[in-house]
């Protein structure tokens, strides 16, 4: 029996995936969460073998999935992460994998597809959406126009307008560090400013 703990802050979504997996025999759902948080808990409370999470939690919410990620991916014998998402940026992605999900799939997948992703991670298999799939062997190709998650961080911050002295605050990094960061992420978009960078990523995927 898989225990399946579902992280999702619409009711509808939730809703839905419990009478998806309700309809297979081998699938419980020991535990909703509609936080970070209670999907922690639940996480820790319930020992299930999966936990199917959702990254963005209401609008501009802190922590997120990824934060739950990390934390539940901390925990003794950890349960798996299975990220279900709307969301394909390169940062999303990266953020996920790094956090230790074991897979990443979209929303729009189909259920059997959905059912099969949920068995590989109980299975301590990897279970990526072929278009995840796809992003990531890009990356690897063209590693030149790729940015670090460092990278990823200072360029959402940026288009989120804050000012470098504002991003050395929130990550903990001195100004010069930005600004090292930036340059770098001119070369590599061949840009040669912070609007240009944030239009260049948006249109290659790297940010939303």
């Amino acid at each position: 029996m898989i225990r399946l703990v579902i992280a999702d802050d619409h009711p509808v979504v939730r809703a839905g995936l419990n009478a998806l997996f309700s309809l297979e025999e081998d699938f419980k759902v020991v535990a909703e969460a509609t936080s970070p948080e209670e999907a922690v808990n639940a996480a820790e409370r319930e020992n299930p073998d999966v936990v199917l999470m959702d990254l963005q939690f209401g609008a501009g919410d802190t922590p997120t999935g990824v934060d739950a990620t990390r934390h539940i991916r901390a925990l003794d014998a950890a349960p798996y992460v299975l990220v279900l998402t709307n969301y394909d940026s390169d940062a999303d992605i990266l953020g996920a994998v790094e956090a230790g999900a074991s897979g990443y799939l979209l929303k729009d997948a189909p259920p059997h597809e959905l059912i099969a992703a949920v068995r590989a991670a109980a299975a301590g298999e990897s279970a990526l959406a072929p278009v995840i799939t796809s992003r990531l062997l890009d990356r690897l190709r063209t590693p030149r126009v790729s940015l670090s998650s460092r990278e990823i961080e200072v360029l959402e911050l940026v288009s989120a307008g804050h000012s470098n002295t504002d991003i050395g605050a929130e990550l903990f990094i001195t100004e010069t560090t930005v600004k090292s960061h930036l340059a770098h992420i001119y070369s590599k978009l061949d840009v040669a400013s912070r609007t240009a960078a944030i239009s260049t990523a948006r249109q290659r995927g790297i940010l939303r």
